[in-house]
Formats: C-alpha cells, sequence, structure tokens
C-alpha cells in the first residue's frame, strides 16, 4: 500500500476533508486498508489463522471486514466504511470508492471463485449488494442501495433491485438525479394505456 498516494486519493472524493493528519489519524476506511494490507500478507504468507485474526481485529475497530485474501489494488477510497464487507475471492482495481454498507459477497457456497471482480475506477454507493462471481466494468458506476447479480459493462450507470444498466458512457452518477428504471416503465405503460382508451372511445 503506498500510504501517501492513497491519502491524496481520500483528499480528492472527500470534500470534508481538511488535512492529510486528519486522515490518516481520524479516518476509519484508511485504518481499513493498513490493517487489511497486513492481514492479506500474513495470509499469503502462510500464516492464515493469523491474517484472519488480525481481519477480525479491523472489523471490530472499524466497522470495515475485509476478507484478508480478497485482493485490492491502489488507491482504494472508502468513504466512511461502517458496514462494507468485502469476501475472500473478491478483487478490487485501481481508483475505486466505496461507500459505507456495500457488499462485495457470493451467491453460494461452492468453492473457486464466488465473489465480484470490480475494474478501475469504480463507484459503488451506499447499501449497495454487488453478488456472484462476474466483473464490474472500468468507470462503472453502482447506484445507492441497488442489488447487482450480472456483469457490469464498461462505463455505465446500474440502478435498482434487481440492478439495471440505465446509461452507457454517460455523466457521472451524482445519486440525486439517478435514474428510476421502474418510473420510466410505469410511465410507460400509463402512457400507453391512456393511448389505448383514447382510441377505445373514438370507435
Amino acid at each position: 500500500m503506498r500510504l501517501k498516494e492513497t491519502i491524496e486519493a481520500y483528499q480528492r472524493n472527500d470534500p470534508a476533508s481538511r488535512s492529510k493528519f486528519e486522515i490518516f489519524w481520524l479516518y476509519n476506511g484508511l485504518h481499513a486498508q493498513i490493517y487489511y494490507r497486513i492481514a492479506h500478507w500474513l495470509y499469503t504468507h502462510k500464516m492464515k489463522f493469523i491474517g484472519r485474526w488480525v481481519s477480525q481485529i479491523a472489523r471490530r475497530r472499524t466497522g470495515v471486514e475485509i476478507h484478508p485474501a480478497a485482493k485490492i489494488g491502489r488507491r482504494l477510497v472508502i468513504d466512511h466504511g461502517t458496514g462494507i464487507v468485502i469476501g475472500a475471492t473478491a478483487e478490487i482495481g485501481d481508483d475505486c470508492l466505496l461507500y459505507q454498507g456495500v457488499t462485495l459477497g457470493g451467491t453460494g457456497a461452492h468453492k473457486g471463485k464466488r465473489h465480484p471482480t470490480l475494474g478501475n475506477n469504480v463507484m459503488v454507493g451506499c447499501g449497495a449488494k454487488i453478488l456472484g462471481p462476474f466483473t464490474v466494468g472500468d468507470n462503472a458506476r453502482i447506484a445507492a442501495n441497488s442489488v447487482v447479480l450480472k456483469e457490469v459493462p464498461p462505463n455505465s450507470t446500474v440502478v435498482g433491485v434487481p440492478g439495471r444498466v440505465v446509461k452507457i458512457n454517460g455523466e457521472k452518477l451524482d445519486h440525486i438525479h439517478t435514474p428510476d428504471p421502474i418510473r420510466a416503465e410505469l410511465d410507460y405503460l400509463n402512457e400507453r394505456i391512456k393511448k389505448l382508451e383514447e382510441q377505445m372511445e373514438e370507435a
């Protein structure tokens, strides 16, 4: 873990941050990553029990649970962090941003790859669940509280339960003007019903 560049990534992504000193001492997401790097080193050097023990200490102290077998790239930002769970076979690329309550989880007890792979520069909104051994492409945006169960193309935005792609190569997701695919479908059906009623009245 390159601590300096990670702290700088926190500064870029968190408008509330005031200094590198504050981020280093007070940000749970950063502390969780420091614990993870120690646990990951232990786990991959045949000290699996101690690695898991360190990860459980991190969970109690930071509210973030990262399995030491997970693979995490550079400059990950965990904003707030409480309630985040990252599974054993999860992989996270560079320059990703995770908000509180995110789960990178599995959908069964089978062996092998069970958890998602996030590409580079992926943003996952608070409370989102990404479940299964598929890839979320580079520059993708997952809206808050979405449940993603299948592959996400690069440069796309996913919304809803289950998650649906609502934009490809669109503008950056801002969480306020997030498209609602269910509302759009209901509006379409209402408009269709209205036209059919008008046709029946004319007949």
